[in-house]
């Protein structure tokens, strides 16, 4: 490791997370681990510790992340993006599954030359208006030209949630829709069918048409439990939140759970330069004055990594320290203790946790785990072994 950055990839705390999301959740038959974006920037890697905990198809959104995905799992995986006609040849020679979401698509698609066995899932728009069929007859004259294609396996049918329904009418709505959209096919012979989400999933109870789930930023250790807020703010909006529940005759929805996930990425640099400054001192491109005497550290980390002032603060020792100015490569911390050039940084994990870090950046885990780029060394953890990963 040249450069003392990087992210702590605890892949047995994944493996952990997916055995606990499935003893909780064991009705499903079918556990999609969405790995999208390098595992949510935890390294696709984690696939393997996915898998020991129970995950048994992967789903990713590009066929470049469905190749990299292959090297490291033999199961099925399924790409949620449409993958244009003239590669399908590599999606036939490593075994991916494919999203069909127009009539358009599937005429392109069966005047190829489907050589091999294809797996096909049929996207849904119950209301996203993303991807899918958004009408029951193109449906049904996909479904009829596919069933007669013999190399073509009609293997799930699913779509996607744009809300949680805990507050709004349109998850009821979708599901609605889905199942006027989906009349004209036997939905009931099509082996996979998945609507839920990490969300839909601790929120709702299972759909009964429903034999598989995606489970996505819950594997990486965020339960979705909303903690009870007993401030005035809190009551408040609790009152709000009933108010419409009643409104829209929303039942039956779960807004706390016990599931025993934990967070399985942790990031740490290093001091790499200190040095003395006294009150009135001017620390980065003169953006914040020294207010007393004492050190400014200098971290090689910053916001080319997606770290920048913004975070406020890191932990040394266990103590937390100001983030005084950030550049592109890195970041200047005032201390008034001395702390040695090579001492560890925490800027998030055991002292600093990424629902503080989002607190404080006011966007949620989702995008706090894109800003972290790829520059970023990866050390993977699992079953007593590091690895130092560059992605």
């Amino acid at each position: 490791m040249q450069r003392k950055t990087y992210a702590l990839i605890d892949g047995d705390q994944i493996c952990k997370n997916v055995k606990n999301i499935i003893k909780n959740y064991p009705d499903y038959r079918y556990y999609f681990g969405v790995v999208k974006n390098n595992s949510y920037h935890h390294g696709i890697k984690t696939v393997i510790d996915m898998e020991r905990g129970g995950i048994n198809y992967f789903a990713v959104s590009s066929l470049e992340e469905a190749l990299e995905t292959r090297k490291y799992t033999k199961k099925p995986i399924l790409c949620l993006e449409v993958i244009p006609i003239e590669f399908i040849d590599d999606v036939i020679n490593n075994d991916i599954t494919i999203t069909i979401d127009s009539l358009n698509y599937v005429k392109e698609l069966i005047n190829g030359d489907i050589y091999d066995k294809l797996k096909v899932h049929l996207a849904i728009d119950s209301g996203m208006r993303r991807l899918g069929f958004w009408e029951s007859k193109s449906l049904k004259e996909a479904y009829l030209l596919l069933k007669d294609e013999k190399n073509i396996i009609i293997e799930g049918v699913y779509s996607h949630f744009a809300t949680s329904g805990v507050m709004d009418p349109y998850y009821e709505k979708q599901v609605e829709v889905f199942l006027d959209i989906t009349k004209s096919i036997p939905l009931k012979s099509i082996p996979i069918v998945h609507m839920g989400r990490s969300l839909s999933l601790v929120n709702h109870p299972k759909l009964s048409f429903c034999n598989g789930v995606r489970l996505g930023i819950v594997m990486y250790g965020f339960s979705q439990s909303r903690e009870v807020d007993n401030s005035l703010k809190g009551k408040i909006r609790g009152m709000k939140m009933r108010q419409l529940q009643k409104k829209y005759g929303i039942k039956d929805v779960t807004l706390q759970n016990d599931l025993d996930v934990l967070p399985a990425m942790k990031l740490y640099t290093s001091v790499m330069s200190e040095r003395k400054v006294s009150a009135g001192d001017v620390v980065g491109y003169c953006t914040k004055k020294v207010e007393e005497d004492g050190y400014i550290l200098t971290l090689p980390i910053g916001y080319a990594d997606g770290v920048d002032v913004r975070f406020k603060n890191v932990s040394i020792n266990g103590k937390l320290y100001p983030i005084l100015a950030d550049c592109m490569d890195m970041l200047m911390v005032f201390t008034k203790d001395y702390i040695e050039v090579g001492t560890e940084v925490e800027v998030f994990g055991d002292n600093i946790s990424i629902k503080d870090v989002c607190r404080n950046l006011k966007i949620n885990a989702y995008h706090l785990f894109q800003m972290i780029s790829s520059r970023i060394l990866k050390v993977h953890v699992s079953k007593g072994e590091k690895e130092e990963i560059r992605y």
